[in-house]
């Protein structure tokens, strides 16, 4: 049998053993889950596990402040608000993100802004965030997407320029660094996600990092995760001045979080060895793009997605990620079906039922070209799992498919 023959047209498959699996709970959450119980308390600031969670992360970190709160998105919220962002007031984001990034915004009653992306960072391109900035900018949303650091020299020398707000959404990047530097540590706020599709899981939660060390900052910070209430050193205070939302984290995530921070950086060094030793085999590959790292950046891919020049190929992406599956490696045309301005939430202004409020303070539009580059990346993308649970094979094999599909469709 011709081994180059593509297994959809009934060649052999690449892929012929199952990948890699393994538990991602286990008895170490159990103890933490039931010290927490025999507390006979699951209130943050009566109990242990969420104070225990948050020391352990700022030291692996290097912060001094840190607020748990309830998912990755509330930290987002949480990190608005405490930055002063509010009515009528812009912010400059990532057209390829998870919605969870712009809730916040919106909630803030402020408006989306969206620049364009480096073609194969998928990051936030620094010229297309200072070409967006107005009188009204408060803020740049930094998204650090699938564990890759964007470039936070430029950004924050532009955010300096124009005095505003760096808010960096790491719901995808943990343990990743630029230059040496963890992000999450560099802007005014670093948020993450500790949902159940993240690097580590609290099933919901998430923490924000106030960078400043500032320690009235952090009190802003936490009275805002919190009604706006400051339960602080067995004390709490309700002097409420303003609206703030309750985004508080329990024991139970809390005592998890604490298990799961011990197994963080084994996870994201394998995810970081095996995303780089993708790059390492499809690299030069005609018609093939790989997923860019910044020089002196480190990846802890919490996907891996490169690119295909489709001048290059015979193919379709639709017809290439099909092939690619055939060979027994699964992969997702993409990462989201189209840039999130394209929604109906941006193309109807309407945030809310029956109101175009905010979007009626502003001017700003969302027509299709506005991020040109950042739509080309959903038409040309594919996308393929990476797994700490995976072995060296399995992504012996994810090259290895990736590399007789090329192959197959290259032209002449």
């Amino acid at each position: 049998m011709d081994e180059r023959r593509l297994a959809i047209h009934g060649g052999p498959k690449v892929k012929t053993t199952p990948f890699g699996t393994g538990k991602r709970f286990g008895e170490e959450e159990a103890r933490e889950l039931l010290e927490a119980l025999e507390q006979n308390t699951l209130f943050y600031h009566h109990g242990k596990k969420v104070k225990q969670f948050l020391q352990d992360f700022n030291e692996l970190y290097g912060v001094d402040y840190s607020v748990a709160v309830s998912s990755g998105t509330a930290a987002i919220h949480v990190a608005l608000g405490a930055a002063g962002v509010t009515v009528g007031d812009e912010v400059i984001t990532s057209p390829i993100t998870d919605q969870g990034t712009l809730i916040g915004i919106l909630y803030q009653n402020a408006i989306p802004v969206f620049a364009d992306l480096h073609p194969h960072t998928y990051n936030m391109d620094p010229a297309s965030i200072e070409s967006r900035i107005t009188q009204r900018t408060k803020a740049i949303l930094v998204v650090h997407l699938a564990g890759n650091p964007s470039d936070m020299d430029a950004i924050m020398a532009i955010a300096r320029k124009h005095d505003l707000k760096v808010i960096e959404d790491c719901a995808q990047s943990y343990l990743c660094r630029y230059k040496g530097r963890l992000v999450g540590t560099i802007g005014d706020y670093g948020c993450f996600s500790t949902n159940d599709f993240k690097h580590i899981s609290t099933g919901d939660g998430g923490i924000v990092t106030v960078n400043s060390g500032d320690e009235e900052e952090y009190r802003l910070v936490h009275a805002f995760a919190d009604k706006n209430y400051q339960r602080l050193q067995g004390q709490v205070r309700r002097e409420l001045s303003y609206l703030a939302p309750n985004y508080r984290m329990t024991e139970l995530q809390g005592a998890v979080g604490v298990a799961q921070l011990k197994k963080l950086r084994r996870i994201c060094e394998t995810r970081r060895r095996y995303g780089d030793r993708i790059t390492e085999g499809i690299s030069g590959l005609r018609g093939i793009q790989p997923h860019q790292v910044y020089e002196g950046g480190t990846c802890s891919y919490w996907f891996y997605m490169f690119r295909l020049d489709l001048d290059a190929l015979t193919c379709s992406r639709a017809e290439f990620s099909e092939a690619l599956a055939a060979e027994g490696i699964p992969n997702q045309p993409g990462y989201i079906p189209e840039v999130v301005y394209l929604q109906p939430l941006f193309q109807k202004r309407q945030a809310y039922l029956n109101s175009h409020f905010p979007f009626d303070l502003s001017d700003v539009t969302y027509p299709r070209g506005l991020c040109p580059t950042a739509e080309q990346i959903l038409q040309t993308a594919v996308r393929i799992g990476v797994s700490e649970f995976f072995d060296e094979q399995d992504i012996e094999d994810i090259i290895q498919g990736i590399r007789k599909v090329t192959a197959h469709y290259q032209k002449p």
